[in-house]
């Protein structure tokens, strides 16, 4: 089989950021870098979790909300993967922005009820704030 392209990049230089990662058949993917690869810092599951039930839920009720195709985390808990289509690239990095800056303001975890969710005990409202604050640091800097 052959190597897709995720795997063909070396993990041990990427660094935390937003990087496109290509696009295909009209959808570009983002990778949300939070952590550096195999540095043993990891995004906590619950955290990581609530992460995505809260920007998934603000992505997909926002001014492009048509051309969220998906986002949802990295099997490594490094970060999280944004596919999107018709969003000029120029876009992204604002809407990412105001996206965890809303992130930080939620109390409440969206979708996070037994009937709504497939592992509704899993969450960390703090956690995930906490993450979703430094990973907006990382977005101004750059």
């Amino acid at each position: 089989m052959e190597r897709i392209p995720s795997f063909s990049k070396n993990h041990d230089t990427l660094q935390p950021g937003l990087h496109r990662c290509g696009e295909s058949h009209g959808v570009t993917t983002w990778d949300l870098r939070f952590k550096k690869p195999n540095e043993g810092d990891y995004i906590e599951q619950k955290a990581l979790h609530t992460i995505e039930h809260i920007c998934a839920t603000i992505l997909r009720n926002g001014n492009r909300k048509d051309g969220i195709i998906y986002f949802g985390p990295m099997g490594c808990r490094t970060g999280f993967y944004l596919l999107t289509y018709g969003i000029p690239d120029g876009e992204i990095k604002p809407m990412l922005e105001d996206c965890f800056r809303q992130a930080l303001t939620f109390t409440e975890i969206p979708g996070s009820k037994r009937e709504e969710c497939g592992n509704y005990l899993e969450h960390d409202l703090d956690g995930a704030k906490a993450e979703c604050k430094k990973y907006l640091a990382v977005l101004e800097s750059i």
